[in-house]
């Protein structure tokens, strides 16, 4: 037992009691550890320091990459709006070439149709001229032809209007202070009643005159007798009341002058005027014998 015990006591020893070198080289090696540990836990600190400016920088990046983006975002629906609005304007100018090509193509189709009628009025109106001028000259033969026709009974020349026939006392005389017809004369106005008959779109004016014998006055009435008695007679012979009218006109107007009883009985006469721009012939005149 007491061998044992000594045995064991330099153990304990060691164990409970190292020496001082041993103490040494584990001093040494704690150093050692918290030297490593502080350069560990600088190099962290460093890295972590660093670590945090770049995430700063990172976080700055991004916050510039995110306004960029919402720059880009707000340009790209600017663009877009843009856009959009390009396309409306574009549709619309479309719109206004087409309507302008409709506009064009119905302006022509207006100046067709215009220079269309107004050749056709050109045309209308030529003919219209045409028609004027055959008409005009129709009218210069009929009016010729009355005059030759009415010539042969009694005197009578053109005027402006038409014809003037007079019955003085080669044809016709009255007696002084008388306004009826005599048998003797009714023949020639049957002559001309029938020629007037045959004419179509005319008038008829009897003017009735009187010798410078007696007042004006009474003249007047007295060839307004004389004209209403030839116009009386035509009426009778079937000319219509309508296109004829009666006039005194008195002692004016004397056909031969002078007071002798040859010029008297010449200027006691009346006059036939056949007036109308539309005289037009309704067949062959015929001339009654």
């Amino acid at each position: 037992m007491n061998s044992l015990h000594e045995g064991l006591k330099p153990v304990e020893h060691g164990v409970g009691n190292p020496p001082a070198k041993s103490q040494g080289k584990l001093a040494l090696g704690l150093g050692v550890i918290a030297i490593a540990l502080g350069l560990v836990l600088a190099f962290v600190l460093i890295s972590v320091r660093r670590l945090e400016r770049e995430v700063a920088r990172l976080n700055q990046q991004t916050e510039g990459l995110s306004r960029q983006v919402v720059r880009a975002q707000e340009q790209s629906q600017t663009l877009a709006q843009q856009a959009s609005q390009a396309a409306a304007n574009a549709q619309a100018a479309a719109q206004q070439r087409e309507l302008a090509k409709q506009d064009q193509a119905n302006t022509e189709v207006q100046a067709q149709l215009a220079r269309q009628q107004a050749a056709a009025e050109q045309q209308r109106a030529d003919q219209a001229t045409r028609q004027a001028e055959e008409y005009r000259k129709q009218l210069e033969a009929d009016l010729a032809h009355l005059q030759e026709a009415l010539g042969r009974i009694a005197e009578t020349h053109r005027t402006a209007t038409g014809v003037l026939m007079t019955l003085d006392s080669k044809s016709i005389r009255f007696d002084f202070d008388k306004a009826d017809i005599k048998p003797e004369y009714r023949d020639i106005l049957n002559r001309i009643a029938g020629i007037l008959m045959t004419l179509n779109g005319y008038t008829i004016a009897v003017y009735g005159y009187a010798d410078d014998m007696g007042s004006p006055t009474y003249n007047v009435q007295l060839s307004q007798r004389r004209a209403e008695a030839v116009r009386d007679f035509f009426v009778q012979a079937g000319i219509s009341a309508t296109i004829m009218s009666a006039k005194g006109f008195g002692s004016s107007d004397p056909r031969v002058p002078g007071n002798s009883e040859k010029a008297r009985a010449a200027n006691r006469r009346v006059e036939i005027g056949i007036v109308n721009s539309r005289l037009i012939m309704n067949g062959p005149l015929v001339v009654p014998e």
